[in-house]
């Protein structure tokens, strides 16, 4: 007996193509409504809203295993195992958007078709972290079995928005209304800095979803801290150059260290921490080395901050440090002065 066949139409709903010539049954092909579904483990399956016929040993659900990606045009697609090519293709491909990023998860939204040519929506929440690849591009690891990784990556280049927010923008070609539109995805996150040439964008820390992008030397000023980044895409032979320029305020605080306070969106703010060794210098300001906060290792940059800009606990250690003449003061979680 010859095994059905699946496929999916435009509007991801799942087609049966029953048993042909050589079977004792009539060839069929049929359109079964229902919904893609994801478990914890982002495995994919099709849940049928009613049987084919009374008389049909039709499963409710189809189940799909594979390896995720993303195509040019913004879809989730599946590389089918070996044991799925025997009833579907080599892949299949899910039309809809992507609806929304968040810490730990990717939301598509999948349109389809119901009955008197009605359509409704429903979301996949596919699960797992961010993270930059070696080109600065964003990319989505799809959580699996056995600590396992897919892959998903976003090929064009991103921007930072006047909140210092991650945007990705990308045109998306309608197969079913043959029009383009428009998609802008915000990643709500902060920035930090830890090591030499390298600046990160945290969207959790809790679960490592952290875009580490690969830069040249910061600039480190009294009301701004600037990077550029350089995005490799496929389609051009030079790197997107972006401009990363986070706008706030320098001060000291006992048991952190040398602070730069950035607003983000709502008027938000969030401390980028440095460890740093400091000097008085001769023109009344203060030079810095500074250091990753945690492990007390050089990240590349000195400068100098006017006394002026320090309040608080900034002015108790410029006290300090007047008080050591040419020693150096280490300003940091140890606080040692």
């Amino acid at each position: 007996m010859q095994k059905v066949r699946y496929e999916i139409d435009p509007y991801n709903r799942l087609i049966v193509d029953g048993p042909g010539a050589k079977s004792d049954l009539p060839k069929f092909r049929k359109v079964l409504d229902g919904k893609f579904r994801t478990d914890k483990n982002n495995n994919l399956s099709y849940h049928i809203k009613a049987p084919l016929s009374e008389g049909s040993a039709m499963p409710n659900q189809v189940k799909l295993s594979g390896q995720w990606s993303l195509t040019d045009n913004h879809e989730l697609s599946l590389k089918l195992d070996k044991s799925c090519r025997e009833t579907f293709g080599d892949r299949i491909t899910l039309q809809g958007d992507i609806l929304d990023v968040k810490q730990n998860s990717l939301l598509f939204a999948v349109t389809t078709a119901a009955k008197e040519n009605t359509r409704s929506t429903y979301v996949l929440n596919i699960g797992g972290r961010w993270k930059a690849d070696e080109n600065n591009r964003l990319s989505f690891h799809v959580k699996r079995e056995g600590g396992r990784y897919d892959i998903l990556t976003f090929k064009g280049a991103w921007e930072v928005n006047k909140h210092h927010q991650i945007i990705y923008e990308y045109e998306k070609a309608r197969l079913i209304r043959k029009k383009r539109q428009s998609h802008t995805l915000t990643f709500k996150g902060y920035w930090d800095i830890k090591e030499r040439a390298r600046i990160s964008y945290v969207l959790s820390a809790d679960t490592d979803s952290v875009f580490d992008f690969s830069t040249g030397a910061g600039i480190f000023k009294e009301k701004y801290i600037q990077y550029e980044v350089g995005i490799g895409l496929t389609d051009r032979a030079k790197k997107a150059k972006r401009t990363i320029r986070l706008s706030g305020k320098w001060n000291l605080k006992k048991g952190a260290g040398l602070i730069f306070e950035v607003e983000y969106e709502n008027k938000r703010v969030k401390a980028i921490v440095f460890g740093a060794e400091a000097k008085l210098t001769d023109k009344d300001t203060v030079s810095f080395r500074l250091k990753n906060d945690i492990e007390n290792k050089d990240i590349g940059v000195s400068m100098e901050l006017s006394h002026k800009i320090f309040r608080g606990d900034g002015e108790a250690f410029l006290r300090a440090l007047a008080s050591r003449r040419e020693s150096a003061v280490y300003a940091g979680t140890a606080w040692r002065w």
